[in-house]
């Protein structure tokens, strides 16, 4: 992994050498993020040897890049010496990026013990990142939710304007990654935006606006289309009746509840097969189809529901 001159077959060596963090105190920015060049590449890489080193190839003109480097840098302070984060601007030292490998960027390879352990290129979210150092590292005790964290649990506590907020940034930060688009189309629907949501549905490539996450959210609106809202809700309470029992199970489906919601469709089921032209088993299916074929719950009640049939 030694990076030589090419002209002269010498190691690019330079007078100062980084230093590693000590653990015994926080270290600084200046020990955890460092700039390569011909300079310090020979020394980062005897470094290697004692702590690895996370290699960010970038260049100015690249924004994946640019949206990528701040997340490597906040999970450097993160970790906090645990590994070393090298920026490397392939602009300034082609040289190095070319003896690297390096076809396009970002691309990040992390070195250990001189050699290279792994690498991925393209920006990758900050869960994705978080993901591939927790093959190598164990995660900071007391490291922080991360922004798709924030806003799933956000939502799922019924604070849709806040998920909404975090999965905006997500977006801005990452516009290629659609599953932040489907998510984010699913906090606007909890804001009863329907309309917006499904405007960014559809600007989706094909392949994810055909698949089961974003399939779901349309399904959640066409579920609250049908579902009766708070007064009709409140009117029927305290009726045991299959309408009754059915109109509760597509509410709860509506807001999401898809478990709570196929027990009801089931339960419906049981009690009067015929109720609606078949609708419970309808609407099962319905849901089945939002959730994916994979979806543990579609693999558990599609299940019951062949049991309850056969």
């Amino acid at each position: 992994m030694s990076i030589v001159d090419p002209r002269s077959g010498a190691p690019l060596t330079a007078p100062q050498e980084p230093s590693s963090p000590s653990r015994d105190t926080a270290p600084s920015d200046e020990q955890l993020i460092v700039d390569v060049d011909r300079n310090n590449i020979q020394q980062l890489l005897e470094l290697s040897m004692q702590v690895p080193v996370l290699l960010d190839c970038w260049a100015p003109w690249c924004q994946p890049c640019k949206a990528l480097m701040p997340i490597l840098e906040k999970l450097a302070r993160e970790y906090r010496g645990t590994f070393i984060l090298a920026k490397l601007n392939i602009e300034d030292n082609q040289e190095i990026a070319a003896q690297l490998g390096v076809r396009s960027v970002p691309d990040v390879k992390l070195i250990s013990q001189g050699g290279l352990v792994d690498h991925f290129q393209g920006a990758l979210p900050e869960k994705e990142v978080r993901e591939w150092l927790g093959r190598y590292f164990p995660a900071p005790g007391d490291a922080p939710a991360s922004p798709e964290e924030q806003a799933a649990e956000a939502l799922a506590q019924g604070d849709a304007a806040t998920a909404r907020a975090l999965y905006e940034q997500l977006v801005q930060q990452n516009p290629d990654h659609a599953p932040y688009q489907v998510e984010l189309a699913r906090a606007l629907v909890a804001e009863s935006r329907s309309e917006e949501a499904l405007a960014l549905l559809d600007n989706l490539p094909p392949e994810e606006r055909d698949a089961a996450p974003a399939r779901g959210v349309r399904a959640s609106i066409e579920f609250r289309k049908e579902a009766p809202g708070n007064d009709e809700l409140a009117a029927l309470a305290g009726r045991d009746d299959s309408e009754a029992r059915y109109k509760r199970a597509l509410r709860q489906v509506a807001d999401g509840d898809y478990e709570g919601g196929l027990e009801g469709l089931l339960e419906v089921m049981r009690r009067d097969r015929g109720y609606g032209d078949d609708a419970a088993r309808k609407t099962l299916l319905r849901v089945f189809d939002a959730l994916g074929a994979d979806h543990p719950l579609t693999v558990t009640y599609r299940r019951r529901l062949f049991t309850l049939l056969y």
